[in-house]
């Protein structure tokens, strides 16, 4: 008897990790209800540093015109030291260079970031269903069967629990949340207008009458993100003249038209594991940690771009054990984020400038896959590359006047790059699955025509940036990781790497 399901997907959470999801899953053809305890999208600004990977990540979907065009650069630090006002930058500004196109962290507060990802699912004719909770699931061999608010039952082939640090799904799964929450360790994060203080600086008082206090512009509105320390057992009142009364007490300053006010406790907690059967966990449901770095809403994302084309070949016939590669993946990449933002928690919580710094690292550039199960150890490399790392951007002259690599990679498909004669000959012979993502093949040389088979590198920097030292084939995942190089054995070594991903 076949089994009949009302949708492939049902993701818990309509927040960035869940939007993110949805929109891969759904320019994959694959079925998607997006659902959300929230009478609305989200309103503050929150979790608003986007990373360089991240962006790589919107430009893929679409949307990063969107968000830059919302967001604006982090401007320079003004520490108020009594009368002085000290500048400090907490990130060196690194220029675009042609492996990196977005080497800078952007501003941008999360209801933005939120709304660009749900007018983007609205395009792809997908409506999320506020006001909607998740009572209780049930999961078999074959699917979840999950019991919403309504009262209606809802046959998904997969859960997603992207549903936060209180996450319903994380629970009903009893998938342990190890870590600890520090209850005298909170934050009061306000967004409001400051009369009289300037918007080209992001303001921090360290030490005003024993808090520490920041305010942060945001981009295209005359609000700040404002940030209070609060000390152990304090009460707080949140009414907006109460609020406006202690921020005043601290910097002298009026706080006025307030439009969210929340209490941040900053967990450090990652889930024993990523998976139950068929049902997922991604974001904060996840993997909590401190505000410190911008890296939250960063990885949430990223689980999302790493789970979505697994789970898209998988419901079109890849091997169910791909999935397994998911938690492999992105545990390790959060336990590593929760130990470079606690650390730089700690160095704030000492008031040492030091913590307020950030480097490459916060970037996420440099997150690789190698050693994992679709990236062993002993695959071969390049000069500069290894499998499971991510593909760098290159110049390139291609088809329909495309002149990057990500121009080429976007888009829900694997692509393979064909360096050298022998290489180049290997791509008539080799065979794709028609289910499931498409194969995009490419001949990469210097002098040869542009078509829809041919990319000229004409400059020589994409060779040089990705190490090319001889006849290569490379392959991009959908995701923008290097999922093999094959530099001999053409045709058995490709088949046996496409039977990880495909049919």
């Amino acid at each position: 008897m076949t089994d009949k399901y009302d949708i492939d997907v049902l993701i818990v959470g309509a927040g960035p990790t869940g939007s993110t999801l949805a929109a891969d899953l759904l320019r994959r053809g694959v079925g998607v209800q997006l659902i959300d305890k929230a009478a609305h999208s989200f309103k503050g600004s929150r979790a608003k540093g986007i990373q360089p990977r991240t962006q790589e990540v919107l430009e893929d979907l679409g949307v990063l015109k969107e968000a830059h065009a919302e967001g604006g650069a982090y401007p320079l630090m003004g520490i108020h030291v009594g009368p002085l006002t000290v500048p400090f930058r907490m990130q060196k500004q690194k220029k675009v260079t042609a492996d990196v196109p977005y080497p800078n962290v952007l501003l941008l507060p999360q209801y933005r970031t939120d709304a660009i990802l749900h007018r983007l699912l609205e395009r792809n004719g997908l409506n999320i269903a506020f006001n909607t909770e998740i009572i209780s699931f049930e999961q078999d061999d074959s699917g979840v069967t999950t019991t919403l608010s309504s009262g209606e039952k809802i046959r998904s082939k997969y859960l997603i629990g992207a549903d936060g640090g209180s996450s319903t799904v994380r629970k009903a799964a009893s998938i342990r949340f190890i870590g600890e929450t520090n209850e005298a360790d909170r934050m009061l994060i306000i967004d409001g207008t400051i009369n009289g203080l300037s918007r080209n600086r992001w303001h921090v008082w360290p030490r005003t009458h024993g808090k520490q206090v920041a305010a942060c512009p945001l981009p295209h509105t005359n609000q700040f993100q404002v940030m209070i320390r609060l000390t152990p057992d304090e009460s707080v009142n949140l009414d907006d003249t109460a609020l406006a009364t202690m921020f005043d007490t601290l910097t002298g300053l009026h706080l006025q038209d307030i439009t969210w006010t929340s209490v941040f406790r900053p967990n450090v907690r990652l889930a024993e594991h990523y998976r139950s059967g068929r049902v997922f966990l991604a974001g904060d449901a996840a993997h909590v940690h401190t505000p410190a770095g911008a890296q939250g809403l960063n990885t949430g994302i990223q689980d999302a771009y790493n789970l979505s084309w697994k789970l898209g070949q998988v419901i079109k016939g890849a091997p169910e054990t791909l999935l397994d590669s998911y938690e492999a993946e992105r545990q390790p990449i959060a336990a590593q984020v929760l130990k470079l933002s606690s650390e730089l928690y700690a160095e704030i919580e000492q008031k040492s400038l030091s913590g307020l710094k950030r480097g490459d690292e916060e970037r996420q550039l440099g997150i690789s896959y190698y050693g994992g199960s679709l990236a062993p150890t002993n695959s071969s490399a390049t000069k500069t590359l290894r499998v499971g790392d991510r593909a760098p951007d290159a110049p390139c002259n291609g088809p329909e006047d495309l002149t990057r690599l990500f121009e080429l990679y976007q888009g829900p498909h694997f692509t393979l790059l064909a360096f050298g004669a022998n290489a180049i000959n290997t791509l008539s012979t080799l065979n794709w699955p028609s289910a499931g993502a498409e194969l995009r093949c490419y001949a990469v040389g210097n002098g040869m025509g542009v078509d829809d088979n041919h990319i000229a590198d004409t400059t020589g920097k994409l060779s040089s940036i990705y190490g090319i030292a001889g006849d290569t084939l490379m392959l991009i995942r959908p995701d923008g990781y290097i999922g093999s190089i094959i530099t001999d054995d053409w045709l058995a070594t490709f088949n046996n790497i496409a039977k990880r991903f495909t049919i």
